[in-house]
């Protein structure tokens, strides 16, 4: 955002997507520099790990901004595993414990890039989705821009309770040198 505008008078397009590309950036610090091992890290009774954060953000960012917005199908192996006659259920969450850590991180960099080369293609913050959610109207791209953020930060906190079990890693911000 810029500096020389006053909090809170920006345009809402330059207001929501700087919130999500920091939501992202969190995210995708608190997934940085680990190994697979620290990566499927499990906190207590719960069977969630960074690497499964991941790969459903990566996910998430596909089906909203390329498969609803934009109406584009999901690519491989998104598709067969997810859209195809039997959907398999929390399969990113499942089969992220096999990636490469570093793999799962360029497939979130390159999905958030891709969603962002989407948004500012789109001239209006208010233009409706290209599909419907079941048995809600097509929502708009201000909507979906709003959820991803709400979405990306809820994960964040997940993120934050595995990283501090894992190496007490704690904070929004990365340490400055």
């Amino acid at each position: 955002m810029s500096t020389d505008t006053p909090p809170g008078t920006e345009p809402d397009r330059e207001v929501l997507t700087a919130m999500l590309d920091e939501q992202r950036a969190i995210l995708r610090w608190k997934a940085s520099g680990l190994d697979r091992e620290q990566m499927t890290t499990t906190v207590g009774a719960s069977s969630l790990h960074l690497a499964g954060i991941v790969k459903h953000m990566t996910r998430v960012e596909q089906d909203w901004f390329a498969w609803v917005f934009d109406g584009l199908m999901p690519e491989e192996p998104w598709r067969s595993r997810l859209y195809g006659p039997d959907p398999e259920v929390d399969w990113e969450f499942r089969s992220a414990v096999d990636d490469d850590p570093d793999e799962l991180l360029a497939g979130y960099d390159a999905a958030c890039e891709r969603s962002r080369v989407i948004v500012a293609a789109t001239p209006s913050l208010d233009q409706q989705a290209a599909r419907e959610m079941g048995e809600w109207p097509s929502p708009s791209l201000r909507w979906i821009l709003a959820h991803m953020i709400e979405e990306t930060a809820r994960h964040n906190g997940h993120a934050d309770l595995l990283r501090e079990a894992i190496d007490g890693l704690v904070g929004e911000d990365p340490p400055t040198p």
